[in-house]
């Protein structure tokens, strides 16, 4: 069937193609998302105030969020092979609110790692950017990098939106209030999940956008935890997965786990509000959408491993020069929030670029998972780590030097990966015992 025939197209209307219906509907699952995992950062403080925790102890149930969240990527990218979508994206959904409404009755730390931890890690874990990275492989030729990329920019939007309304929340009605609102969010997007969300192209007789007549992305039947084994299993033999991996480790060490975790903490430690400090990291999301669609069109056009080099060296530097500027709204401030935001996760569709260029559509996805899962080892080390160090030192000084100098030599290792040629990739050739 040939992708520009009107049976490509959805009914009722004529030039949209089902692709971009599916699109629409993940970018709004990953608009609320990004609301779910901003939710921490925001509860630090009244969290600490509330309980008298301490942010190493609070920090703790980031890391266990952030390193399940991680590590539910590859597993529920073969989950999504194995089992229907929507399935997947409707339990994922329904844990996390759940999760949510459970932390009204904790009362100690044990009952914060075990909802915010364990149930909102594992079930937003099964929609980050794994699940954008299946649609894209599964319904898009032309136009993936921008898709990704957009895909991707669902999270800054959602940081954009809810931030200042989960920091306000939190200061007007208390901690409770922000836990609820997010049980309402995850809700209210499971009947879209579970109406819209379609497996394969191929189950609407249609192929992806841009393919060729006859091109389909077969299912696949094996155990889930098989796949992703396996995978990683054939992946880890090759030294561009581990650099892959490892930058990736530096991307969420410098993100989610520092900036995510600690931004608005380390504003209150310099006198900002709360609310004042998660604006900060709204605007780092205007900046951020930008930037995450301007990556995703340059994937298509550029070398990724070239654009993966300007993203961490122009972090590394952002986040070294940060403890002088914050505090008080400055050329310098305003400087790091336009950089950082540009930057934030610019990385996701040359990433996911790579895994598919290396290691194959057929496993592209699932590496990706696993890479992902470094991703989260990084940000919940760090967003541990930044934690202690606060508590130790009284400042975040260390913390984000530290992270400044990681993100220049990711930058340097990236430039050592190698793209095989288009006919071939690393999995096939590792299967057949090159």
């Amino acid at each position: 069937m040939s992708a520009s025939n009107p049976a490509n197209k959805l009914p009722g209307l004529r030039n949209l193609h089902y692709s971009w219906v599916m699109f629409g509907v993940v970018f709004i699952i990953l608009l609320g998302a990004s609301g779910f995992r901003s939710a921490p950062g925001v509860l630090m403080v009244p969290l600490q105030e509330a309980f008298g925790w301490d942010r190493g102890t609070i920090s703790f149930a980031v890391s266990i969020n952030l390193v399940l969240y991680g590590f539910m990527g590859p597993f529920a990218a073969a989950l999504m092979e194995r089992y229907p979508m929507r399935l997947v994206v409707s339990i994922a959904l329904i844990t996390i609110s759940t999760g949510a409404l459970l932390t009204l009755v904790m009362t100690k730390p044990l009952h914060l790692y075990l909802t915010w931890g364990v149930m909102v890690g594992l079930g937003s874990g099964s929609m980050a950017t794994v699940l954008a990275a299946t649609v894209v492989g599964r319904w898009f030729v032309a136009k993936r990098g921008l898709a990704m990329g957009a895909l991707t920019a669902a999270s800054a939007t959602g940081q954009l939106i809810f931030l200042p309304i989960i920091a306000w929340q939190a200061s007007v009605h208390g901690w409770q209030a922000v836990s609820i609102t997010i049980a309402t969010m995850a809700l209210a997007v499971v009947p879209l999940a579970f109406i819209f969300l379609k497996d394969r192209p191929v189950d609407l007789g249609l192929t992806r956008l841009g393919a060729p007549e006859g091109d389909a992305v077969p299912p696949r039947s094996d155990n889930p935890v098989k796949v992703a084994w396996g995978t990683l299993a054939l992946a880890s033999r090759r030294s561009e997965f581990w650099i892959l991996a490892i930058t990736f480790f530096v991307c969420g060490a410098t993100t989610n786990g520092l900036i995510g975790t600690h931004l608005i903490p380390a504003g209150h430690d310099h006198g900002m509000s709360e609310v004042s400090a998660a604006n900060l990291l709204a605007i780092i999301g205007i900046f951020d959408v930008v930037g995450t669609i301007a990556s995703g069109w340059l994937t298509d056009r550029y070398d990724p491993r070239k654009l993966l080099f300007g993203y961490y060296f122009l972090r590394g530097l952002s986040l070294m020069a940060l403890t002088s500027v914050l505090g008080s709204v400055n050329f310098g401030l305003i400087a790091f929030i336009v950089f950082y935001g540009l930057d934030w996760v610019a990385t996701v569709p040359p990433t996911v670029q790579l895994c598919q260029q290396i290691f194959g559509p057929g496993k592209g996805s699932v590496v990706y998972g696993w890479v992902f899962s470094a991703h989260q080892v990084g940000a919940a080390l760090i967003a541990w780590l930044a934690g202690v160090s606060r508590t130790i030192t009284g400042d975040y000084v260390t913390a984000f030097t530290t992270a400044g100098a990681m993100a220049i030599i990711a930058a340097g290792m990236i430039l050592l990966i190698r793209i095989p040629k288009p006919a071939t990739n690393v999995i096939a050739s590792v299967a057949a015992g090159d």
